[in-house]
């Protein structure tokens, strides 16, 4: 079994809302559990992770590392 960690950077937070016509309609949230079951799916872990800040992003790869 792998372990993934996926990061969403600045503004993802925000599709399905902002300009749905150009990004579409999916929140994040939405592609976050379609991601994560399909890795289940597939016999692995995932986990995702939304920051509009970078130093956050940075501290979830720093935790994340086993």
């Amino acid at each position: 079994m792998a372990k993934f960690l996926v990061l969403h950077g600045p503004n993802l937070n925000l599709l399905g809302t902002r300009e749905p016509e150009h990004y579409g309609a999916d929140t994040l949230a939405d592609i976050a559990d379609r991601l994560k079951s399909q890795a289940a799916d597939a016999g692995h872990q995932l986990d995702s992770f939304q920051s509009n800040a970078e130093h956050d992003l940075v501290d979830k790869i720093q935790s994340a590392r086993t």
